[in-house]
């Protein structure tokens, strides 16, 4: 079974010129040569294709794949990670992870968190600043909170992103409309534990692997995981796989908002506990990271006894068995000879698909 890997490399964009924030969700070579690595091991045969641009040269070249590994973050735009998935359904060529619909609507948080409301899903009132001027109509007690309304890996996140006063808010969200060039949202700043969720499979078939909470030290910048926390998490932050009754109704919560957006094969829930004690949904990654040692979805599978290898063959049967009963409920679907080539095997740790 021939797969093909489509990434983006941080190297490759910091030669162009661009920053090291710009880049911080791009992956680095050891990622990709870690998912590479576990793909062969696994039995499969791999393509490292790289970026949007290099798919469509490869694409309009006549390559195909029988499924593509995906975790291209893209670049620029609300639809940046539905670029890649986009194509490939254009080309019926199968791939991981979630759909265009799902990667651009919880790209932008305060889209995802109007849906996640209306799946009855608790989470911190909010508010979308598009210009300076918006801040008037925010009518609340302080302290909120602001971010870029869709950046991930913490971009835009520092200590000054807990507001405590108008002034404040004010300059946070100006500089955030400058710096970022998207709108900002801020929402209410919830004082309790702030746990990160990790998700393995599909639809009825999702489980949670295991709740991991957050937790700053003296050197951190205080209350906030933030990018500069994220990027140095081995000096300020203590991960800890927890069990407790609060862990296991952030994992209800976090399943349900998984299943409810439409998300697939792996991804991560990221919550925080309000002055109640109740888990709150903050945001969503459906294409989470997947760097062996410090990506948190592969933490929280390493510390839940599940090696790297045996996440990304989570991730693979997931996605070839969902491929598969699609395929098998379509009768006139005529790109299955893209999934499964006369005279290949399937790995055996997917077992039959007959």
């Amino acid at each position: 079974m021939k797969v093909g890997i489509t990434y983006d490399l941080r190297a490759d964009y910091l030669l162009m010129g661009y920053g090291e924030e710009a880049t911080a969700e791009f992956d680095k070579q050891d990622t990709i040569d870690a998912i590479a690595g576990a793909l062969n091991h696994l039995g499969y045969e791999t393509d490292r294709i790289g970026h949007v641009r290099a798919l469509v040269k490869r694409l309009a070249e006549g390559d195909r794949w029988d499924m593509v590994f995906n975790i291209a973050e893209g670049l620029q735009g609300f639809g940046r990670e539905a670029v890649v998935p986009s194509l490939l359904e254009s080309y019926g060529i199968p791939y991981t992870f979630s759909d265009p619909m799902v990667l651009s609507l919880t790209l932008h948080k305060a889209m995802t968190k109007h849906v996640v409301r209306d799946l009855g899903i608790a989470t911190p009132d909010f508010w979308v600043v598009e210009k300076e001027s918006d801040v008037r109509f925010i009518d609340s007690s302080f302290p909120l909170f602001a971010k870029p309304v869709a950046e991930g890996t913490g971009k835009g996140i520092t200590a000054a992103s807990k507001i405590m006063n108008r002034k404040q808010l004010t300059g946070a969200c100006r500089n955030m409309l400058e710096r970022y060039r998207q709108p900002v949202l801020v929402e209410t700043f919830l004082p309790g534990r702030e746990f990160t969720v990790g998700i393995l499979g599909t639809g009825e078939r999702a489980t949670p692997i295991g709740v991991m909470e957050i937790l700053l030290n003296d050197r951190a910048e205080p209350e906030v995981y933030s990018y500069t926390n994220k990027e140095n998490y081995e000096n300020r932050v203590q991960y800890r796989l927890t069990r407790d009754h609060a862990a296991q109704k952030a994992s209800e919560v976090a399943l349900k908002a998984y299943q409810g957006l439409g998300c697939r094969d792996a991804g991560r829930v990221d919550l925080r506990m309000d002055d109640h004690g109740q888990p709150n949904f903050i945001e969503i990654n459906p294409l989470a990271g997947l760097n062996p040692t410090h990506s948190d979805l592969c933490i929280i599978a390493r510390k839940a006894g599940m090696d790297f290898e045996k996440l990304i063959a989570g991730i693979m049967t997931s996605a070839v068995e969902r491929c598969h009963s699609t395929m098998k409920e379509d009768n006139t679907h005529e790109d299955w000879y893209y999934f499964q080539p006369a005279g290949r095997t399937w790995p055996k740790e997917l077992g039959s698909l007959g």
